[in-house]
């Protein structure tokens, strides 16, 4: 999957993956973290989610990080903000008060970049990668980010036979093989969402279950 799938994706507006509201998960599990006011939370593939405002309403300061410049100037016109705009290494940061998206590729993100983080929010980018490309974020995650970074992770579960992904789907054993053991995992809840999916009921799948991970990097 290349860059141009994703930038396709945001030119003719082909995203089924925004929520309109703020994740319910996230607002529902994020407070038992209870990661200090300032904290910096990393976002990444974040587009332009509800959740980077609410997550710096909670005190914090968001790092999301994004491919697409459209989705990215989408998020600060959205939330009424004008944001300073710089260069840092092969990234253009957008800035405003305590969120900061960096628009530019994942893999280029340094470790002295993210040295700061104490927090993960990953609700669409773990699934919105295949397989080859999955193996490569998981990695390199935990090579930048610092011991005792704690977060949440959301995926999707369903027989990718009947669909083909993005939103890719994500056995809970898949999760652990790409994590474990450098990363604690906990789930948190598991919800059947078939219901509220009308693409997913369209296709003709089955099963479609939300799980709701808490992390926690300890090596």
């Amino acid at each position: 999957m290349q860059p141009e799938f994703w930038h396709k994706r945001w030119e003719h507006n082909q995203i089924g993956f925004h929520l309109e509201q703020v994740n319910p998960y996230l607002q529902r599990f994020w407070p038992d973290l209870a990661l200090p006011v300032e904290a910096r939370v990393l976002v990444p593939l974040c587009g332009k989610s509800l959740d980077l405002a609410w997550l710096a309403a909670q005190g914090l300061r968001v790092l999301g990080v994004e491919l697409s410049e459209k989705a990215v100037e989408a998020f600060f016109a959205d939330q009424q903000l004008k944001p300073l705009i710089r260069q840092q290494g092969a990234f253009m940061v957008y800035e405003a008060g305590p969120l900061e998206l960096w628009c530019g590729d994942f893999f280029a993100l340094t470790a002295a970049d993210v040295a700061d983080c104490a927090g993960l929010y990953d609700r669409a980018a773990l699934i919105a990668l295949p397989p080859p490309m999955r193996e490569r974020y998981a990695a390199h995650l935990t090579r930048i980010l610092p011991v005792g970074t704690q977060g949440l992770l959301i995926t999707l579960d369903y027989d990718q036979a009947q669909l083909d992904g993005p939103p890719f789907a994500l056995l809970d054993g898949e999760v652990r093989r790409l994590l474990e053991p450098q990363w604690q995992l906990q789930v948190e809840d598991e919800q059947d969402v078939l219901g509220e999916s009308w693409k997913f009921l369209q296709a003709g799948v089955t099963r479609l279950d939300e799980r709701v991970y808490r992390l926690e990097k300890v090596s």
